[in-house]
Order: C-alpha cells, then structure tokens, then sequence
C-alpha cells in the first residue's frame, strides 16, 4: 500500500473517530440526562450538566476531526491552496472550541482555575 494512501485512510479513521465521538457522547449525555430527569422530575436543574456533557463531546470530536483534516493536508498534498483552506478550518474550529470553552466553563481557556477555598487544620468554623 502506498504512503499517501495509508495516510489517506488514517485522516479517514480520525475524522471517524470524530464523529463516532460526538454522536456517542451526545446519547450518553441524553441518557443521562433522561434518567436524571425521570428520577427527580427536574429538568431545569439537569439542563445545566445535559450542555456540558454534549459541549465535552463535541469538543473532543473536534479534536479528533482537525487531526484528521491536518494529517491529510500536510502529507498528502501540502499546496498553499490546501494548506490555506486547512488554516480556515483549523479557525473555525478553533473559535468553535474556545466558544464552547467559555459557554462550559464560564472562562477562557487560558485562565486559570479560581483557588479553592479551604479551611486549615484544626480551625474552627466562623459564626
């Protein structure tokens, strides 16, 4: 089999793992989510952790898919048209990434966690 072939068909596995990632993520959260609702009746309350399992999925499948998009373009055929129509995507999914970032989180990316408060040894509590 010759190379680029070979590559050929790893770009296509990883744009299939993307997928199969965010469909399979998308059921598991909706599964979730309808057990939760059916055992306490509150989907307003479930909604909130519903959006963040179906963002981390298609977060993830991004991932995988922009893998696959830059192991075809590189070597397979590294043109500047090819590699120009790779940066737009790689964009695109990039801003989609940091877009779901801050919906899921309410920060950007690069910032960090805020500290965890936590009370010292042997302290009392404060009344």
């Amino acid at each position: 089999m010759p190379t680029k072939e070979l590559i050929q068909h790893v770009g296509a596995l990883l744009d299939l793992a993307g997928v199969l990632v965010i469909a399979v993520g998308v059921a598991v959260a909706t599964v979730v989510f309808a057990v939760r609702c059916g055992r306490t009746r509150q989907v307003v309350a479930n909604y909130r952790a519903y959006r963040q399992g179906v963002g981390r999925a298609i977060l993830l499948g991004l991932e995988f898919l922009v893998g696959g998009d830059i192991i075809r373009t590189v070597a397979v055929s590294p043109t500047f048209t090819s590699v120009g129509v790779l940066a737009l995507i790689v964009l695109v999914r990039t801003f989609l990434s940091f877009s779901l970032e801050v919906e899921l989180d309410g920060r950007w990316p690069w910032q960090g966690r805020p500290p965890v408060s936590r009370p010292s040894v042997g302290a009392r509590p404060q009344r």
